[in-house]
Parts: C-alpha cells; structure tokens; sequence
C-alpha cells in the first residue's frame, strides 16, 4: 500500500490520538492513520455539497470556486459537466460523465476541484470544526484561516502538477484510491514553482496511497502531487492550515473585503465590492496645481474611509470575533433564515457565543456570523449566561432579566442566533 523511507512516512491505526499527532508528526513527517472515526465528512452530503458549490451563477458564468480539467486543459465554459443533484451520487456523476467526455474527446479523464469547501454544508462545517478544534487546543488557531478542497475525478494528476503549498494538509480520503507522491525538497533546478513532467524525478519520492475511510497529514515543508491509481476515480476532500509564508496583503483583504466564499478564492470578485469612482476615467490635459484628477482624488477619498480609526476597529473586532467563533474554518456556511420567537418558545444553545463593545454599539458573533447590536454589555450578559445553561429555557425566561425597553432588541438577537445556529428550539 505504501512505498517510503521509514523516517519520512509512518503508517497507525486509528483513532486518532491528538497528543500523539502533534508531538510526532505535526510540522515534522506525513502520517497515513488508519480507519479514522468519527470523520467530518460523509459520501452524500460531500456530494450535495458539490453540486450546490458548481452551480452556475449565471448563463456563461463560472462559479469562482470550482475548476474542471479534461486531461491537462483547463475548461473555461464547464458547466454542464458539474455535478446535478439528478446525478444523485458521485456514481451516478461519474456515468454520465464518461458518456458525455466520450462523446466530446478521445480524452476521458477529469479533475473536479472546488475551492472553500466547507462553506457549502452546515452540517458538515460543523463537525469538521468539532473534529479540528483538539488540534487548535494543542497547536492554536489558524488565525488566517484553514482552507477545505475538494478533489474528485480519475485524473492522470493533479493539474497543477508537483508543488509545495504554505500549507499543512489533511486528506481526507472518501472513495477509490488515489496516490500521493512527496519529495523532501525541491526535486527540480528549473526556476519554476510547479512541474506537471516530474517522471525524471521519481526516484527521489515516496508515495502513500490511502483507502476509504483513512487521513493522511503531511506538512507543508513536502513537494507533493496527487496522481489516479490504475486510472480509478477517487473523491478527497484537503484541509490545509497555513503554516508558511504569511503575507500582511491576506490581512488586509479581509479586513477590507471579508471572507467571503468567493473573495478568498477570486481577488476579482472580491475588489469590485470597494466602491467605484465615478468621476470620469480620463483627463483632458495635466492639471496645472498639481491635484489629481478627479477619479484618483476619489480612490483616495475611498481608502481615506478606511483610515478611520473607529471603522477599522470595528472592522478587526468583527473579523477577530468572527474567526474565534468559527474556529479558523472562515468563511462560514450562510446563516437559516430568521424566524420568530415568542415567549413560550424553548430553546438550548448549540454553539458559544462572544460579544465585544465597539463605539455606541455591541458586536455579538457566533459559528462566524457577527451582529451588530444596539444592547450594552450590562443588558446581554445575564442573558448570554443563562443561555449557555444546559437546561432548555423559554424565550420569555431568557428575556425576563432584561429592562423591557430592550427587550425587542434582545428577541432580535435570540432570533439572529438561531438564524446563526447558536441556539435551537427544543422538541
């Protein structure tokens, strides 16, 4: 099953021991664990999560998240061969995949790959969150946050070819099997950051391969490529917490452009959220007392909006709250819509919840949505902390220590954080 060096990949059996891991293999070697349960990620919903992710967001649009590959060429206009909830399954995708690739190409061979993974299923984020929150315990958070991929398809290899990430990588494997390859260094001279002809350099790698149901960790020091095994098609979902080469930019793009599901993945997306200037783009002549002309003048205005120092304190109280609260997987799946209580509903929390005041207002975050709210610290905290009793409370109990001219707004807010899924309705 596995072909490597004794000090480069060990091979356990599950389950997984967190101790174990980080003071072994975290930073330091791949590991290949056996049968891991429970894992964050099941066969179905994976599946239902990719065909929301693939959806067109219009005629002649790519959704910003997902990329198809037919041999080593990436599609521009791919849309009909994403996934349809018809298909049903990833069996049912594959089969009318190879019929339609037929037809079109002598080539059959596809790599499916959609970015910010965990944003498109609830469930799903939520216990990939309960599974990585031992290691935050044991390693701290990923304040940057951990990204999620999936990979699906009987592709030759990766398409990008052999390379090194920033980032320390679980694979979790979810059907057929598929190979990862890995070099300690750079195996090549050229002065290139990815290589799709590495035959010459096999020699020098190690691979692992691993089944159904099985975790694979390697850090983010290894070269790496995955590769189709007997051209089979495997589905893997790669979580990766960055680890190297941090640069301020990322920073900066999320304070002033959130997270997100498309602007951590498309930098177009994200910029045309800045407000525009709409002065004309051109000038008739140089000015003669040196200002700018008008449409600079207002990119300068935009940016200046930024500078100030209450609006960024809000802007990095919301992003620090929102990233606790999720646990480092940003973005988050969209909030449920908000439904109404009244005071004979009863209801339990699922999920903490923590606030922050900010200049004549309160910031309230849980599982990565932020609220603003007009209530002080002195009227939410009572509340919050009966809330986070193990006994179900009515809504009216939780109001109850609230003044009654807040009360609106506290409803507003039990009501934001089911919609958040903090809390929910007991059966």
């Amino acid at each position: 099953m596995t072909t490597a060096p004794a000090s480069d990949l060990a091979v356990v059996r599950g389950p997984l021991d967190w101790d174990e891991f980080t003071a072994r293999y975290w930073d330091r070697r791949p590991v290949l664990i056996k049968a891991v349960r429970p894992a964050p990620f099941e066969l179905h919903e994976v599946f239902a999560a990719t065909a929301l992710a693939t959806r067109p967001p219009g005629p002649y649009r790519m959704p910003p998240t997902a990329q198809f590959t037919v041999g080593r060429f990436q599609q521009t206009e791919p849309a009909h061969w994403f996934p349809r909830p018809g298909d049903g399954a990833f069996d049912g995708y594959r089969r009318r995949l190879d019929a339609e690739l037929a037809a079109f190409s002598k080539e059959t061979r596809y790599a499916l790959v959609v970015h910010a993974f965990h944003a498109f299923h609830a469930g799903q984020w939520e216990r990939q969150r309960a599974f990585f929150d031992p290691l935050w315990e044991r390693t701290g958070l990923p304040l940057s946050g951990a990204i999620t991929t999936l990979f699906h398809g009987n592709y030759e290899h990766t398409p990008v070819g052999v390379h090194k990430d920033r980032f320390a990588t679980f694979l979790f494997a979810l059907e057929g099997h598929k190979r990862m390859r890995f070099w300690r260094e750079r195996p090549w001279t050229e002065p290139v950051t990815t290589k799709l002809d590495y035959r010459p350099h096999l020699a020098a790698s190690f691979t692992a391969e691993p089944e159904p149901g099985d975790l694979l960790y390697w850090p983010a020091s290894y070269y790496h490529v995955g590769e189709s095994v007997d051209g089979g098609t495997a589905t893997s979902v790669n979580v990766g917490v960055p680890r190297e080469a941090h640069r301020a930019v990322y920073d900066v793009d999320d304070l002033l452009l959130g997270r997100s599901r498309d602007a951590m993945v498309d930098p177009d997306v994200a910029l045309v959220r800045l407000p525009a200037a709409t002065a004309p783009l051109s000038a008739p002549e140089p000015p003669t007392d040196g200002a700018l002309p008008e449409a600079l003048e207002q990119t300068l205005r935009i940016f200046r909006d930024y500078r100030d120092p209450a609006r960024m304190q809000d802007l990095v109280a919301a992003l620090s709250l929102g990233t606790l609260t999720a646990s480092g997987l940003c973005p988050v799946p969209p909030p449920e819509p908000v439904r109404p209580l009244d005071d004979a509903t009863t209801v339990r929390s699922r999920a903490r919840v923590l606030h922050q005041p900010v200049e004549g207002a309160l910031l309230c975050a849980a599982n990565g949505h932020v609220l603003r709210s007009p209530l002080t610290p002195q009227q939410i905290e009572p509340l919050l902390h009966r809330l986070a009793e193990p006994q179900p409370l009515t809504v009216g109990e939780l109001l109850a220590p609230v003044p009654a001219a807040a009360r609106p707004d506290a409803r507003h807010l039990l009501e934001a954080l089911e919609s958040f899924r903090a809390l929910t309705r007991d059966r």
